[in-house]
């Protein structure tokens, strides 16, 4: 029995091998830090870095459903600037009407994709390309192109300054939260078995009688009312709607899902390594900056990029790796 119990442990972190990657990367880089830096343990530094990367956690729990089906969504960067501008005019009126309305906005967009490419048989790219764009100008037209200042005196700050219980940032008690709700869908529901089916083969899915538009229209839904969510974080946590912001939170969001071992395939992925992976491209840039005050070596915000960048490939080939590894013990 103890023999047999030990070959299915093996068995399965072989199959879990890319998920596992990632968490034993970010185990190393947080030990790394506690090691080198005096004050990167501090309850300051977890907080405000937990705060910061809770809008990106946000948009990659999104990204990931939607890569799982095979599909892709870049509008998801400037969804998260417009509807930061939403919440900002909606401010005055308390987080309790400021952020319903901005994530139904970013929902709004996600209908939009999810018409275009269901209905209209658009490709994604294409689609989501088209409302990127659509996304960043409307942003500019209702800010007037300026960033856009929140009202001090209504709760709305509270999200994304204040603390739950005085222990954790408000923003990543509810992306806790929702990692947890998107976890059971995925496992737990028929929904989340359809989304990895069409991700593996959307012919054999419509074949099956899945309601592969139905899985297909949520997703992109989905990613939407999660930008939107994130745009509630910026708001919020920078005290200003910001149309100028989310450029490029596409790529980090794609990374990040990639970085958790999702297949950009389709058909395979994970919801707690999805948020690995975006706590570990943050946690670079936080070891980053912990770097540059030790004085000895000084690196350019462009430098952190490019650094980033390398990192992020090195990560990526190695899990490349893992998972061809993985798909031959899957298909022995």
């Amino acid at each position: 029995m103890l023999d047999e119990t030990a070959f299915d442990l093996r068995k399965y972190l072989r199959r879990n091998s890319a998920s596992v990657t990632v968490w034993i990367a970010l185990l190393a880089l947080i030990l790394f830090g506690l090691m080198r830096y005096d004050n990167f343990g501090s309850a300051y530094n977890f907080s405000s870095f937990l705060n910061y990367n809770a809008m990106f956690i946000a948009i990659a729990l999104g990204m990931c459903f939607v890569i799982m089906t095979g599909g892709i969504d870049l509008s998801v960067g400037s969804v998260a600037a417009f509807t930061s501008v939403v919440a900002a005019y909606l401010s005055p009126y308390g987080i309790q009407v400021a952020l319903p309305g901005a994530v139904l906005a970013g929902v709004g967009f996600g209908a939009i994709n999810a018409i275009c490419i269901i209905i209209l048989r658009i490709p994604p790219f294409i689609a989501t390309l088209a409302t990127m764009l659509a996304a960043k100008g409307g942003a500019l037209v209702i800010s007037g192109a300026q960033t856009i200042s929140v009202d001090w005196g209504s709760n709305f700050t509270k999200l994304g300054m204040g603390q739950a219980f005085g222990l954790f940032p408000w923003a990543i008690v509810i992306v806790a939260g929702l990692t947890l709700v998107l976890w059971l869908v995925l496992e737990r529901t028929t929904i989340g078995r359809t989304v990895l089916a069409i991700g593996g083969s959307e012919d054999a899915s419509n074949l099956m009688g899945l309601k592969v538009n139905r899985a297909k229209a949520f997703v992109y839904l989905l990613s939407g009312g999660c930008a939107g969510l994130a745009g509630v974080f910026l708001a919020s946590g920078f005290g200003a709607g910001q149309p100028l912001e989310g450029i490029g939170w596409e790529l980090s969001a794609i990374a990040s899902v990639v970085v958790g071992g999702t297949l950009l395939t389709g058909g395979m992925g994970s919801i707690p390594a999805t948020v690995a992976g975006a706590l570990l491209l943050g946690l670079v840039f936080n070891v980053l900056n912990f770097e540059n005050g030790q004085g000895t070596i000084s690196f350019s915000a462009y430098w952190q990029m490019v650094i980033r960048g390398g990192f992020l490939f090195a990560v990526i080939l190695l899990q490349s790796r893992v998972i061809a590894r993985q798909q031959k013990v899957l298909g022995s």
